[in-house]
């Protein structure tokens, strides 16, 4: 049982802070429930901020994760646009940047990632944006209308999830895009070579530009605005706005100044937890972008900087501090929207871990599944404009057990007659 005088604290005001302090509530804690954000918007959703929101189809209040007064309802303490800057793990204390200490029975560690920033000449220039927060958003969605009236040109640097949903939405303004990607194809480490000629003919097909095999070396500019970005291949390309899209990298520094294990930066990042999202001090949990979850499923330590990681960790890592048994062993999850492309993607197999590529229905209509198989068994599925298959999709991959290959590949047999049956 939990005492009604205990305090937990969460660090992160992002989708895995909110749903651990509604989980809270949810499950009974009448303690005192504080959130710490160090943005001063009310904690909201990242998806919409490259897709719906961004393309002007949705409006900035559907982003929000809770109306402003449900926190007050919810008897949660809001702190927000105040940084903490310092963990105390023996005195069990925060420090926030205007120096007020709070002490913790429990905390939660949902600090989230940031953009990679791209080590260039030019990086310093007006022009130049990152994609993670609501107030890029904000500012990125006036630039991609402005760049559509005038027919400017964006310059995105990386072919990932962000570039690629950002080019859809500048397209959609109608700007000129040029994508600069050092890999062969699109989502080269995310999904492969074998499908990443699907999202080059993509977004070909709605004229944007694709430079393989080169990366950004310098923005040229002028009276501090963008006027070009060149390569490293020698190219010039014309641009009034870059977007640097080269990934993400864990907020990990509050973690490491308090002495909490921390994994490498070469496999992933983030904060060790274990498979009850707890971190080497028992006292201290972490969950969403910033922590790398020993996976009981996938046999793998895990970073996941997706949203469906953010929604399912923060309840169950307040579950865990709640002294409930937790495993968190949930399929990774994510979803992408690319002009009249939707997709699904569970599962994890990047490039060098599977052995072979299924296809289920029509690639070229652009309405299929895709499947990662090592030695048969079902690493990942991919569901393009194919809707309702999530459910079968991480079953074989929760089975773990060799499938028949041709009856996978067969829409005429039912993804659920596939599954192995003990």
């Amino acid at each position: 049982m939990v005492d009604a005088d205990q305090t937990f604290v969460i660090v992160g005001g992002g989708l895995a802070g909110a749903k651990a302090a509604e989980t809270l509530r949810s499950e009974g804690f009448t303690g005192r429930v504080i959130l710490i954000g160090d943005e001063r918007d009310h904690p909201y959703e990242r998806p919409p901020l490259s897709k719906g929101y961004l393309s002007g189809k949705e409006e900035r209040d559907s982003v929000f994760i809770h109306e402003p007064a449900w926190y007050a309802q919810a008897d949660i303490e809001l702190h927000l646009g105040q940084p903490v800057t310092t963990i105390d793990r023996e005195a069990r204390t925060v420090r926030l940047g205007d120096g007020t200490t709070i002490r913790y029975d429990k905390l939660l560690l949902a600090t989230g990632a940031e953009p990679r920033r791209l080590d260039v000449p030019g990086t310093d220039l007006a022009g130049v944006h990152h994609l993670r927060c609501l107030a890029h958003a904000d500012r990125l969605q006036g630039v991609l209308a402005a760049l559509g009236r005038d027919n400017g040109h964006l310059v995105i640097a990386g072919a990932g999830w962000i570039g690629l949903e950002v080019a859809a939405a500048a397209r959609g303004y109608g700007a000129e895009v040029t994508v600069v990607e050092p890999e062969p194809t699109p989502l080269h480490q995310a999904i492969g070579p074998e499908l990443g000629q699907l999202f080059t003919d993509l977004h070909a097909g709605h004229g944007v530009r694709f430079r393989f095999g080169a990366r950004l070396a310098e923005i040229v500019g002028q009276d501090g605005m963008v006027l070009a970005a060149r390569t490293d291949d020698g190219e010039e390309h014309p641009a009034h706005a870059v977007l640097v899209a080269i990934g993400s990298v864990p907020r990990t520094t509050l973690a490491e100044n308090a002495g909490l294990a921390l994994v490498d930066r070469a496999h992933g990042g983030g904060i060790a937890v274990d498979a009850s999202l707890r971190t080497s001090d028992p006292d201290i949990h972490a969950a969403g972008d910033v922590a790398a979850a020993d996976h009981p499923l996938l046999h793998t330590r895990l970073r996941v900087d997706h949203w469906a990681n953010a929604l399912n960790g923060g309840p169950a890592a307040a579950r865990a501090m709640l002294g409930q048994d937790v495993t968190y062993d949930r399929v990774p999850y994510f979803f992408s929207d690319q002009y009249d492309l939707g997709m699904e993607y569970s599962g994890w197999a990047p490039p060098g871990t599977y052995d072979q590529v299924v296809l289920r229905g029509d690639a070229g209509r652009r309405e299929f599944i895709a499947f990662w198989l090592k030695d048969r068994r079902v690493l990942a599925g991919m569901n393009v404009n194919v809707w309702d298959v999530t459910g079968p999709i991480q079953e074989l991959i929760r089975s773990g057990a060799p499938v028949d290959t041709e009856a996978l590949a067969d829409p005429a047999t039912p993804l659920t007659a596939v599954v192995p049956r003990p």
